[in-house]
């Protein structure tokens, strides 16, 4: 089977983030993933990962003022310096976290606005971005997002973010793949995995189910059949990547309501309805 990673901006929102770590361990998860643990004191984080023999194997790079409205700099007219910045600020911490990828959000495409010259802004940034990360052992990621979820944003189709990710040309730079969002958008995701995957520009995957963005079980997505395309493709190819539990729990934020809910992840546990 794929590896899993429990996503703690996601995961046993019930409980304060610090102590997420230890309720995904006594969970069986062996990795975790978050947004942007920028709060926590990096050394901290890593601490509370190592104690519970957890890998950190994502984070997000800063992404603006996400209360504003940002999601993302990378693509943003006028935003070169600030995005800079953000990318230097997540390798610094992912470095001392020993994260080995970093998400780098594009930004949204306002209304109106020239998408060549957006995407040309975004591929020269990330080219220098790569550069950094290589510098310091470290993958990027982007991500396509459904226009549901993040209006406007800037890559919502597999084809777009794999277009970007050759004409770039960074060893470093891949793919992340959401099946939820690529559900969403492009819905076969087995034939998406079938097509993607072989290439090697899928660096990381993430999973929920459709449309609520609950567990994997909850809703349409052919779930099983993606994850057994992933397992066969990787066993042929050698990828050796994760897969985040980046969803919200139907029970909601309620003592055990992640926990109860991981059936479809360890079939022999029955699930508390």
């Amino acid at each position: 089977m794929p590896r899993f990673a429990a996503n703690l901006s996601f995961l046993y929102q019930e409980l304060p983030f610090l102590d997420r770590f230890s309720a995904a361990a006594r969970d069986g998860f062996e990795a975790v993933e978050c947004l942007f643990p920028y709060d926590v004191p990096a050394a901290e984080l890593r601490a509370r990962a190592s104690a519970q023999g957890l890998d950190i194997v994502l984070i997000n790079a800063p992404p603006g003022d996400w209360a504003a409205g940002d999601r993302g700099l990378a693509s943003v007219e006028g935003r070169e310096g600030e995005f800079r910045v953000s990318i230097e600020r997540a390798l610094a911490y992912a470095s001392v976290v020993v994260a080995p990828r970093v998400h780098v959000l594009a930004g949204l495409l306002p209304e109106g606005c020239d998408r060549d010259a957006a995407i040309a802004r975004y591929e020269e940034r990330l080219h220098w971005a790569a550069a950094q990360a290589a510098s310091a052992g470290i993958g990027l990621t982007i991500e396509p997002i459904n226009p549901h979820d993040i209006p406007g944003y800037l890559l919502q189709r597999q084809e777009e973010a794999h277009a970007v990710v050759e004409r770039v040309g960074a060893s470093n730079l891949k793919v992340q793949m959401d099946l939820y969002h690529c559900a969403r958008v492009e819905g076969d995701v087995v034939a998406q995995v079938r097509r993607y995957l072989p290439t090697g520009r899928v660096g990381h995957f993430q999973i929920a189910g459709v449309p609520d963005r609950h567990e994997p079980d909850d809703g349409s997505l052919d779930w099983r059949s993606a994850l057994a395309a992933i397992d066969e493709i990787a066993a042929a190819t050698g990828w050796d990547g994760w897969i985040g539990c980046e969803y919200r729990p139907r029970r909601g934020p309620v003592p055990g309501g992640t926990s109860a809910g991981l059936g479809w992840l360890f079939p022999t546990r029955r699930e508390n309805v």
